[in-house]
């Protein structure tokens, strides 16, 4: 068998290495000057000149920003269930209540209709999620938050470089976070970037992820820590200068799979968005939910493809929530999507293989 293709690969170089030995040799390895110009450098590149606060993980920076807003008991913000459960989690750990909504099946985002319907006296924001690097639709949905005075945020752990009608993800909402895990389209090992609209909120989120302190031993919040390492920031300030280029791969990697593959939905792109690909996630026909196990497995043991879901479990159904939700389309992608390997590191030859062998075994599976 051909070498295994991962369903997803970081990219770690030299350059990458140099820049963590730069940091170890200068003796500054926490929260320092790599730190403050990898804020810099990530809010000129991604998101149009935005304050921006680096943490210690994309969940983190979801947390402080609903901290810094003020979101707490009482409170509730609306969320999809069809995400990652730290999506949730970070409501949830304020003392606020997750409220789930549907999405729209093609393309896995916030259905506003539905957002519209969970809106109550409690509701305090809107939190969509840019899934699998495809914005969310930002306009209709500030035009719900408007409607009740709500505030929006950002989940764009997955949507580095994103844009809807030419404006990038993580400047619509009042605060965006930005993952920084290894298999996002850009990493810093671990850790996360969240942009910021009002200078005041990113002030709160900096004494938020340092104890609640802005100058040492003059605690002005009861805080966390929360903090990103100079060593991080430095794999993110180089990451950063090539993330734009992999995107640009993602999506010559996602068109050749539009063109190409049978027998399974593949991703829509909605008017005026711009994709970026951290997954390419297809939907297999109802009829053959049943048969995604199987079809995953024949690909990986016959073809050598990785594939992954995400997410099998609608967050509202984990054990750790058990909230009870009408959804019916979350339900729906949950049993039927898997996604492909899309990430820059793929052959030309590994893109054939995994169409072939896609095409071959979904197809047979319907027979």
């Amino acid at each position: 068998m051909a070498e295994f293709i991962p369903p997803a690969k970081p990219i770690i170089g030299d350059e990458e290495r140099a820049a963590v030995d730069r940091v170890l040799r200068s003796g500054m390895v926490a929260q320092g000057p790599e730190v403050k110009a990898f804020e810099e450098e990530f809010g000129e590149v991604l998101v149009e000149g935005w304050d921006c606060v680096a943490v210690n993980s994309g969940t983190s920076g979801q947390h402080l920003g609903l901290l810094a807003s003020g979101v707490g008991p009482g409170d509730e913000v609306i969320v999809p269930a069809f995400t990652f459960a730290a999506t949730g989690n970070a409501v949830a750990l304020t003392g606020a209540t997750p409220v789930f909504a549907d999405i729209d099946l093609d393309t896995y985002t916030l259905d506003p209709d539905d957002v519209r319907a969970k809106v109550t006296e409690r509701t305090r924001g809107i939190m969509p999620v840019h899934l699998y690097g495809h914005p969310a639709p930002m306009d209709r949905l500030q035009e719900i938050a408007d409607e009740h005075g709500l505030e929006l945020y950002e989940d764009a752990a997955q949507a580095h470089g994103a844009r809807l009608h030419g404006r990038r993800v993580g400047t619509f909402g009042a605060w965006a976070m930005f993952s920084l895990y290894p298999t996002k389209n850009m990493t810093s090992g671990e850790g996360g970037m969240v942009s910021v609209r009002d200078p005041e909120l990113a002030r709160r989120m900096r004494m938020l992820r340092n104890q609640g302190m802005e100058v040492q031993y003059q605690n002005e919040l009861v805080g966390l820590n929360n903090r990103m390492t100079d060593i991080h920031a430095a794999i993110g300030r180089v990451q950063l200068t090539k993330v734009l280029d992999w995107t640009e791969r993602r999506r010559q990697i996602a068109a050749r799979f539009d063109a190409e593959l049978r027998g399974v939905a593949v991703p829509v792109v909605a008017e005026g968005a711009e994709h970026v690909y951290h997954q390419y996630t297809v939907r297999l026909p109802e009829s053959l939910a049943v048969a995604r196990d199987a079809i995953r497995d024949r690909l990986k043991d016959e073809f050598g493809v990785g594939t992954g879901v995400y997410y099998p479990v609608p967050t509202n159904e984990l054990p750790s929530f058990r909230i009870e939700a009408d959804l019916p389309n979350t339900r729906t992608a949950a049993a039927t999507v898997f996604s492909l390997p899309v990430h820059p590191s793929l052959t030309d030859e590994d893109v054939t293989r995994v169409i072939e062998a896609v095409n071959t075994v979904v197809e047979e599976a319907a027979a």
